[in-house]
Order: structure tokens, then C-alpha cells, then sequence
């Protein structure tokens, strides 16, 4: 017979210790309008990029404001166009997706080789 606290104390160090060597997932936010210009894309796809090869999960979002929201379609095409210049290095974990004012799409870090 083993001792029930010695034990209930083994199980809650190892159920630590796993805790602490799980890998630890941060999405960074990168934000556009609708109508964001060919300059503002490209260096937002830069720190995307610079996100993606650091191996954080980056959640691109194009906020409506106001009327703005006649403009879906030019938010998902400017999402798209956004997976697309980054498809070499990250998968699209979830495609674009309206909720309330915001259009949301994540992508992930390409498994390494």
C-alpha cells in the first residue's frame, strides 16, 4: 500500500510538468480597413511574415466601420490576396469569416521539414 497523499502529490507534479513543457500557441493581430492601400498591405505582410517565421499564429481581420460594411467583398478579396502572398510559409487555418463588423481569417506556420 502506497500512501494516498504521496501519490495525489506525484499525480499533480507530473500533470505540472507536463503544463509546462506543452507548447505554447500566440496568435499576433494584423488589422486592415477595407480599403487599406497597395503600401499599408505590403507592410503588414511583411510583420506577417516576420510573425510567421518567429512561429506565431497570425489572425489577419479587416474591420467595417460605420457604412463600410457595403465593402465584404473587398474585405475578403484583400484577406485572400493576403493568404495567397503568404501561402509559401502558412497554411490558412481558417478562411475568411464575418462576424459582427469583423472579417476574421487565421493562418498558421508551415510545419518544418
Amino acid at each position: 500500500m502506497i500512501d494516498y497523499q504521496k501519490f495525489l502529490y506525484q499525480q499533480k507534479k507530473k500533470a505540472k510538468e507536463i503544463k509546462a513543457n506543452a507548447a505554447k500557441v500566440v496568435v499576433k493581430e494584423i488589422r486592415f480597413g477595407p480599403n487599406t492601400d497597395e503600401h499599408d498591405f505590403n507592410f503588414k505582410l511583411k510583420h506577417a511574415e516576420n510573425f510567421i517565421n518567429d512561429g506565431f499564429k497570425v489572425k489577419a481581420y479587416v474591420f467595417f466601420r460605420g457604412r463600410e460594411i457595403v465593402f465584404k467583398d473587398q474585405g475578403e478579396i484583400l484577406l485572400l490576396k493576403f493568404a495567397q502572398a503568404l501561402e509559401e510559409i502558412a497554411k490558412v487555418e481558417m478562411l475568411p469569416a464575418l462576424e459582427g463588423k469583423k472579417m476574421n481569417m487565421i493562418l498558421a506556420p508551415k510545419p518544418k521539414k
